[in-house]
């Protein structure tokens, strides 16, 4: 995967490491190899979580609400993003692609 393919707010699923599968959210592009993820309850928007772009699994998601204010550079909070996540608790179904 190339990292052009994330955009922020992209909701992805770690494949290594202690949060294999879980949902996260991008909240950062650092570089190229480099994104910074974050779930708002084990990963706190105060201390993302740095992971190689081959290390995730790409969903067609983007939470355009938190996409907007990231991309904006406004304050998002914990609350928020696990309120944007509840949706995608269960599996996820890569084939379609889905606005919030």
């Amino acid at each position: 995967m190339k990292m052009d393919d994330l955009k922020v707010g992209q909701i992805v699923r770690p494949l290594a490491g202690r949060d294999k599968g879980q949902v996260m959210v991008v909240y950062e592009i650092l570089d190229q190899n480099y994104v910074t993820i974050c779930d708002g309850k084990l990963r706190k928007v105060s201390n993302p979580k740095k992971k190689k772009v081959r290390h995730l699994a790409k969903t067609n998601q983007i939470v355009t609400i938190l996409h907007e204010k990231l991309k904006n550079g406004d304050k998002v909070n914990n609350a928020e993003i696990r309120k944007c996540l509840e949706p995608f608790l269960g599996e996820i179904d890569d084939g379609k692609s889905e606005e919030v």
